[in-house]
């Protein structure tokens, strides 16, 4: 499992013009799920993500978790963090987990983040989405579940 953080102000996925999903301070997640992820990697990925300490406090630097912080999540689904372009110019998606599997994964992550106490809100799995955000910071962190690189 792969995972884009951005440190957020806000956040906003729309559908065919419609707003779907909406965020104000916290994360925005790109989430890319593997062809053998399994609940493992959920479980790491929502505790790493969770209890990750990179919000500021008043008085210091990132020391303070989305749990501290209250904030919220925004998780959108994007197989394209596993795109392979070593050959060729085309990438190659062979990696990532295929469709029918990776939507059940992904809403898995979700539950798992509102179950640790984080409100979560996803896109819509499978669309043409447009992802807006006002990145903090800006703090853009890249997760990869152990072994995976």
């Amino acid at each position: 499992m792969r995972a884009i953080l951005q440190r957020v102000s806000e956040a906003e996925v729309q559908v065919a013009g419609e707003s779907i999903a909406r965020i104000n301070a916290g994360l925005l997640i790109l989430l890319g799920i593997a062809a053998d992820d399994s609940d493992t990697q959920v479980e790491w990925m929502v505790e790493k993500v969770s209890r990750l300490r990179i919000f500021a406090s008043d008085t210091a630097g990132m020391d303070r978790s989305i749990l501290d912080t209250g904030g919220e999540i925004l998780l959108v689904s994007q197989f394209t963090l596993y795109a392979d372009t070593s050959k060729g110019r085309r990438p190659s998606f062979n990696g990532a987990c295929p469709p029918d599997r990776a939507e059940v994964v992904y809403e898995s992550v979700i539950e798992a983040m509102k179950l640790a106490g984080v409100p979560t809100v996803g896109g819509r799995f499978g669309a043409d989405m447009k992802v807006g955000l006002v990145n903090d910071g800006p703090v853009t962190i890249i997760l990869d579940t152990p072994g995976q690189v």
